[in-house]
């Protein structure tokens, strides 16, 4: 059973920081790319951070240099470190994994989401 579990969202002022973390269970963790999306209010869901199974990570300009995604793939878990946060980061965050060898690329699992809200 594929379960991926998202922990450390809630409310911050503008400015601050928050860690979300996202730990996977019934997957081969090393071999799969992993990434944080969110959905903002009203809006579609949007890439924020992506890391693949090598470490190379990307970022949209939207939060480059704010954001940070990283794995500990001893942990089988997946972090977002989110620094000067604004008001337009408010959303509702997932963790998603994708396979990334020949017998799982077809594979793509979700998190059940967590909330972070800036404001003052």
């Amino acid at each position: 059973q594929v379960q991926l579990v998202e922990s450390g969202g809630g409310l911050v002022q503008p400015g601050g920081s928050l860690r979300l973390s996202c730990a996977a269970s019934g997957i081969t963790f090393s071999t799969y790319n992993m990434g944080w999306y969110r959905q903002l209010p009203g809006k579609q869901r949007e890439l924020v951070a992506i890391i693949n199974s090598g470490g190379i990570t990307n970022y949209p300009d939207s939060v480059k240099g704010r954001f940070t995604i990283s794995r500990d793939n001893a942990k089988n878990t997946v972090y977002l470190q989110m620094n000067s946060l604004k008001t337009e980061d408010t959303a509702v965050y997932y963790c998603n994994a994708n396979g990334a060898t020949r017998a799982s690329l077809r594979n793509t699992y979700w998190g059940q989401g967590t909330q972070v809200s800036v404001s003052s």
